[in-house]
Order: structure tokens, then C-alpha cells, then sequence
């Protein structure tokens, strides 16, 4: 599978009214994932390094994983059907007694947002990446 990865950065995002236009992409394409404005916000404060005064959703996650000895690995954003994004976390989980990846089926806002706070790598797969369509910044 990593073959068939291309890494993205996010570009820019843009609140609306009803949702956030998170623009992602590479150098030679940027796309568009629409997300709830929920996820939308904590990506923003994520990006902006914004201080919260208690734990939000994707701070309790991310304060689980630490727990449990679980880091995220890296954000696939796998598939496009029906022009509905579909991601997969890949988590690590590792201890005295052993090594283990789970791959989750995830939102790729949640995605998203878990990997800005972890300070991981996003990727698209080849295929999405082809089926995307370049907009301009």
C-alpha cells in the first residue's frame, strides 16, 4: 500500500457557514474535503496551535492512546464513493509484551485532526488522488 501513497499537506481552510472547506493536496494538485464544522473548528485549533481549557473529543482520543500506549502511525484518506471521503487510521500499539498496527475505518476529518495533534503524515491513496479534481487557491 505505500506505493499507491501520495503524502498532502493542508494548504488552507476556510469556514462557512454550514460547513469548513479544508483545501489539501500536493505541489502539482490541491482538493477540497468538506467537513462538519465541529472537527472543522478543532482542525483550526490544531493548526493554530490553540490553547483549550479543557480536553475537546480529539484531545480525550489523543490522551487515550497515550494512556494505552497506542501512537498514531500515520492518516490514509483511502477511497472516494458517491463524493463522499472515506480514511483509514493506522495506530500502533506497543508495549513490553508486544507490537501491534490496527488500521481503522475514520472519518477523515477525525483523521485529519488526530494527525494534526500527533504530528503526523497525511496521505491520499493514488486512486483518490487521480479522481480528485484541482481546484485553485
Amino acid at each position: 500500500m505505500t506505493d499507491n501513497l501520495i503524502e498532502v499537506q493542508i494548504k488552507k481552510i476556510i469556514p462557512t457557514p454550514v460547513e469548513f472547506a479544508i483545501f489539501m493536496g500536493t505541489s502539482e494538485k490541491t482538493f477540497i474535503i468538506a467537513v462538519g464544522p465541529d472537527v472543522g473548528a478543532a482542525i483550526m485549533m490544531f493548526l493554530d496551535g490553540t490553547k483549550k481549557p479543557r480536553p475537546l473529543t480529539h484531545d480525550l482520543i489523543g490522551n487515550i492512546f497515550i494512556g494505552l500506549g497506542v501512537t498514531v502511525e500515520k492518516v490514509v484518506i483511502s477511497e472516494l464513493r458517491d463524493n463522499t471521503f472515506y480514511a483509514r487510521l493506522i495506530v500502533k500499539e506497543e508495549n513490553e509484551l508486544r507490537k501491534k498496527i490496527v488500521e481503522v475505518d475514520a472519518r477523515p476529518s477525525d483523521c485529519i485532526a488526530l494527525a494534526l495533534q500527533q504530528k503526523k503524515k497525511i496521505f491520499v491513496t493514488r486512486q483518490v488522488y487521480d479522481r480528485v479534481e484541482n481546484v485553485d487557491l
